[in-house]
């Protein structure tokens, strides 16, 4: 069966010299429903201590900063380092893609580090609370590269290639492979885990970085590798080069969380 790729225009609307791109609508539902979320786990911890929902609704702002100065910079620094230097105002237009989810994620992670030492709450309750809703946005940001018609995958022969727009032969949609196993699975998963009174502070963390990293970089693989990157030593690709630190940093939280090294006090396992 050939699926012919149906093009999505990438503006969603337009009022006049006014463009609002699903893209960058993508990005605010995202934002918008995963702040929600956290809201709603927040209340649900209210009565262990901070962080509260006050915390949270404070927090927004410094995680939008962080997800776009951070996503912006590593994309521009991990995958196009020499085009940015010759076109630097191009960086500015993010409205055409171009995001790292791992600049983004140090980018979150720099925010909370500094706002949890300014509410002196502990950065691994906030991180908790910020990581079972990732998921959220993750879903809608690959949804927006499948709707953009970029970041698709390698040739394939499987009856649910799509010949995408200025491919000539039908590729893996990777975009919804990511959606689903990033989004979807992976915020299963960790819908579970926040909520149970066994699992200690700081292990949602560690399973977010473990998961995301496995599906990302098993993903990778059916992949188109960034053509002005290719494979690294012809072997391993940039994305599952930076998922290699998520993997082992992940599996470092989990087993921390354990045994109880994330929490400032016994109440806060």
């Amino acid at each position: 069966m050939d699926f012919s790729y149906f093009q999505f225009d990438p503006i969603a609307f337009a009022i006049g010299p006014f463009v609002v791109r699903w893209y960058a609508l993508a990005y605010l539902v995202g934002f918008v429903a995963g702040w929600k979320y956290c809201l709603g786990l927040a209340a649900r911890r209210e009565k262990d201590g901070r962080p509260n929902a006050v915390d949270i609704d404070d927090f927004l702002t410094w995680a939008v900063i962080g997800v776009l100065l951070g996503g912006r910079l590593g994309y521009v620094l991990f995958y196009q380092p020499a085009f940015y230097v010759n076109e630097p105002l191009e960086a500015l237009k993010i409205w055409k893609g171009g995001m790292s989810f791992h600049g983004g994620l140090l980018g979150v992670a720099v925010s909370m580090l500094v706002f949890s030492k300014v509410r002196k709450i502990n950065v691994f309750r906030l991180s908790d609370i910020i990581c079972a809703a990732a998921p959220i946005g993750l879903f809608f940001g690959r949804m927006a590269n499948f709707v953009n018609a970029e970041l698709y995958g390698k040739v394939t022969t499987l009856p649910w290639g799509i010949r995408f727009p200025g491919a000539t032969e039908l590729r893996h949609p990777s975009q919804i492979y990511e959606a689903i196993l990033e989004g979807g699975v992976l915020f299963i998963v960790l819908f579970f885990l926040i909520r149970s009174s066994k699992v200690k502070t700081g292990a949602v963390t560690g399973t977010f970085l473990l998961g995301y990293g496995i599906f990302r970089g098993l993903v990778e693989f059916v992949r188109e590798p960034d053509v002005q990157i290719g494979l690294v030593g012809g072997v391993i690709s940039m994305g599952q080069i930076l998922c290699l630190p998520m993997i082992l940093g992940g599996a470092l939280l989990i087993y921390l969380a354990t045994q109880g090294k994330l929490a400032k006090t016994k109440d806060d396992a």
